[in-house]
């Protein structure tokens, strides 16, 4: 194995989440309702995929411990804020 001064380390979490759980959250935190327009499956779309954070785990002892529910609400509200959008 060639030795790295780096490593890319997957920091998602170990299962899968829903698109549309993800649109729901987004919905509820900017009070904004999307227009979904469902389509076929395109070339190259996956039905269901999750991280592999095992290498993470490993060399960083990486666990998700937020939720989608919690994350993405404290992701928007960080943004902007940063961004001073309020």
């Amino acid at each position: 194995k060639k030795k790295s001064f780096h490593n890319i380390y997957n920091l998602g979490n170990s299962h899968s989440e829903r698109l549309l759980d993800f649109i729901k959250v987004i919905e509820s935190e900017l009070k904004i309702k999307a227009k979904i327009k469902f389509l076929p499956l395109q070339k190259g779309d996956v039905i269901k995929t999750f991280a592999d954070i095992k290498r993470s785990y490993d060399d960083l002892k990486f666990k998700p411990k937020i939720s989608i529910r919690k994350g993405i609400p404290e992701f928007i509200r960080w943004y902007k804020s940063y961004h001073k959008l309020e």
